[in-house]
This record gives structure tokens, sequence and C-alpha cells, in this order.
């Protein structure tokens, strides 16, 4: 690779890194390829690892078609949702999807009742 090329690639992870950077705090959804699906505040993202404070797993949604609408709105059913308890901090692996949560979904995501057994 030449010094430009090498330059170029530089300033991508850079921007890459500001943008993670940029990030932390900001409540997300996280999809995750085996362990399921979590919303909470973003600590810290190491490629496909990240790491949530203030986490609920979505284990069952209602009233949202999609992640992305629970995202956007959040959800019209909190009743039929099954959000177990907030843990205060979770390492998830092999994460596929992260999308930012508007405040409005957020509030509805942590007004769901915790859901228990």
């Amino acid at each position: 690779m030449d010094i430009e090329n090498l330059a170029k690639a530089l300033k991508v992870l850079e921007s890459a890194e500001r943008s993670v950077i940029d990030d932390v705090g900001k409540y997300v959804i996280v999809r995750t390829l085996s362990a399921g699906v979590f919303a909470g505040n973003l600590q810290s993202r190491c490629g496909q690892e990240v790491v949530l404070k203030n986490a609920r797993r979505l284990w069952k949604w209602a009233g949202a078609a999609s992640l992305s609408e629970l995202a956007e709105r959040g959800t019209s059913k909190p009743a039929e949702c099954q959000f177990p308890c907030e843990v205060a901090r979770v390492e998830l692996l092999q994460v596929i999807e992260i999308l930012d949560v508007q405040p409005g979904a957020e509030a509805s995501i942590k007004g769901v009742p915790v859901w228990t057994r």
C-alpha cells in the first residue's frame, strides 16, 4: 500500500473512532447474532463487541413492526412486551446491528413493566 492510500485509510479509521466516541452514553438498541436484543446506554464499542450500561433485554415486543420502528416510535402496546429487569452492565459479542433510539421511544421502552416469571 502506498503512502497516499495508507493516509486515506487512517483518516477513515480516525473518523470511525470519533463517531464511536461521540455515541458513548447514547441510548441504543443492539441486536446480536445469538444473544438477542438489548436496549441501553452505549459504554463502549470495539468492532463487534459492545458494552451497554443500564441495559434491558428486549425478549418480546409488540406494538412495533420492527426494531427500527421500536427505536423510532417505541411501543404502542407496552403491556404486551416482555422486557426483563435492567442490568447494570452487559458485554455483548457478535453485534450485528446498533440502532439509535429517539427520546420518545426511549421513554416508551423504559416504561414497559418489568417482565418476570
